[in-house]
């Protein structure tokens, strides 16, 4: 079995197996890439099915010079992963990296930004130019739905049931779910979709696409990126902010005001309550009040 067709075949089992999306298939397919760099850089000559844990050992250990623990991490799971795959398929009987621990990692604190920041970005948006209505509608939908870029930019008219109170978000693994949409946040959806889209010239297959750029398209994950970093810059805020800032600071904001967990959990699309299990970060002084509120010795 040679590397190209076995990674190949990999990809199309992510794809139509596993329901991934193209997104996370590349990054699969990069990890396994850079394990076959290493190979013809080192003159290795050895098959997916024949590679040793020593071979494997030697490239973690020249991928841990060039990156971070959490990077480090990430490749080995991706390679794990495809190992895996050849065991499920019979090309081998083992998986070579069973033995091979990742690195010790913290679990990062999804990074948030107060409302007094997101309202500052807000009335940053030059609401003159056709563009402006759309900015402050993809950015009230970010922090008013939790969405995750991806799913903001797949997002279609006909995913919007605004009279029953919902929207229908496409999620990883193409998994569906509804989420709440506040009256607030349909009042702005609403002034871009009747109001300034309608005025677009729109190619047909972008017809029922929400979120369009000047051109008549969807939007892709890196505009709606250089959108908030501009308007960031722009507003004077130091802090790095990323559309999923937003979706961090949702999750933050209702844990924070007393909203249930797994609530939360089933808003954001997280298969496991661990996941979400991240936003416990409150600050201590939140605790404190839940704490004199609701315990029986208080």
């Amino acid at each position: 079995m040679k590397w190209a067709p076995a990674l190949q075949d990999y990809c199309n089992y992510l794809r139509i197996e596993r329901g991934l999306s193209e997104n996370s298939i590349i990054s699969y397919r990069l990890d396994v890439a850079k394990l076959i760099n290493f190979l013809d850089v080192k003159n290795h000559i050895v098959s997916p099915t024949h590679i040793s844990e020593e071979i494997l050992q030697q490239f973690i250990y020249e991928v841990a010079k060039e990156v971070n623990a959490r990077s480090q991490s990430r490749i080995i799971s991706g390679l794990r992963g495809f190992f895996n795959y050849l065991v499920f398929e019979d090309y081998r009987k083992d998986n070579p990296l069973d033995l091979i621990e990742s690195p010790k990692i913290g679990r990062k604190l999804p990074d948030t930004i107060s409302t007094e920041e997101i309202d500052l970005l807000i009335a940053t948006i030059d609401l003159s130019k056709a563009e402006g209505e759309r900015n402050r509608a993809i950015l009230e939908m970010l922090y008013g739905c939790g969405l995750r870029v991806s799913e903001l930019t797949e997002l279609k008219i006909s995913d919007l049931f605004f009279q029953e109170g919902f929207i229908k978000v496409t999620g990883k693994g193409n998994k569906q779910r509804f989420v709440p949409v506040s009256d607030y946040t349909k009042k702005f959806i609403n002034i871009y979709k009747d109001q300034v889209r309608i005025h677009q010239k729109i190619n047909k297959e972008s017809s029922d696409t929400l979120f369009l750029n000047r051109r008549g398209n969807k939007l892709t994950r890196a505009m709606i990126f250089t959108i908030i970093k501009r308007l960031a810059e722009k507003a004077g805020i130091k802090k790095k902010i990323s559309p999923h800032t937003f979706r961090h600071s949702f999750a933050t904001h209702l844990l924070e005001n007393g909203a249930d967990l797994r609530a939360i959990q089933q808003m954001l699309g997280h298969e496991s309550i661990t996941t979400t299990e991240v936003y416990m970060h409150v600050d201590r002084k939140h605790l404190r009040e839940i704490m004199e509120q609701f315990h029986p010795r208080r």
